[in-house]
């Protein structure tokens, strides 16, 4: 917590102290442990952001193969600079909506579910980003 504040790195969203876990980076599972010293192999998670990670890392192509290096340019191990997300070239912006903006949320979602949300969000990025000026 006094590293990096008390904050999700996937959500990226303040949280209690309370509700957040210290997960290893690698998952344990394929690096084994990490130096306790080093705070670089470690990451705040909220429960719901390490069990996704988790679901992930289970049902990614190197949970057999055990590949650490794979593991380090991967969304779930550093969201901050990465290259896949659990061996899919695919890019992530997990988006949290809180107190006020949970009334935007419903209005997008009531317009169009979760799939028509997600296209909204995307098309309007796509218009802010090459509109001609």
């Amino acid at each position: 917590m006094e590293k990096y504040g008390s904050r999700c790195f996937i959500y990226l969203e303040p949280m209690d102290e309370k509700l957040l876990q210290v997960d290893h980076r690698i998952p344990y599972e394929i690096g084994g442990e990490q130096n306790e010293s080093d705070m670089e192999g470690y990451m705040l998670l909220s429960l719901s952001a390490n069990r996704a990670k988790s679901w992930a890392c289970e049902h990614c192509e190197n949970w057999n193969r055990k590949d650490i290096s794979f593991c380090v340019t991967c969304f779930w191990a550093h969201p901050e600079n990465y290259e896949h997300i659990a061996g899919k070239k695919q890019r992530m912006i997990p988006i949290v909506f809180t107190g006020g903006d949970i009334e935007d949320y419903n209005s997008l979602i009531s317009k169009g579910g979760i799939e028509g949300a997600q296209k909204t969000i995307k098309g309007i990025l796509h218009e802010y980003l090459f509109r001609e000026k």
